[in-house]
């Protein structure tokens, strides 16, 4: 698993993350629309609908699944297989 970044707010049913910031590594996560993302108890929680901002250190659109409560994500941290 990759650690994708921490959920910031929401916005218009949108989860909004900022992704954790570049160390070099090539194994970190990629940043690719359509990917899912879990949560710490490795519940798919979204997947990805939009990269945005810095090219560093972007910003994720995540749309959540059906059963999620949106602003029960707001600080948490979101991951990546």
């Amino acid at each position: 698993m990759r650690r994708v970044g921490t959920v910031v707010r929401t916005a218009q049913g949108l989860a909004v993350l900022r992704a954790d910031e570049s160390d070099g590594d090539d194994d970190r996560f990629r940043n690719e629309v359509g990917t899912p993302v879990l949560d710490d108890s490795l519940e798919e929680v979204g997947r990805v609908v939009d990269v945005f901002g810095p090219v560093d250190r972007p910003y994720l659109a995540v749309s959540p699944g059906d059963d999620v409560h949106l602003p029960s994500l707001v600080g948490g941290t979101l991951y990546a297989r």
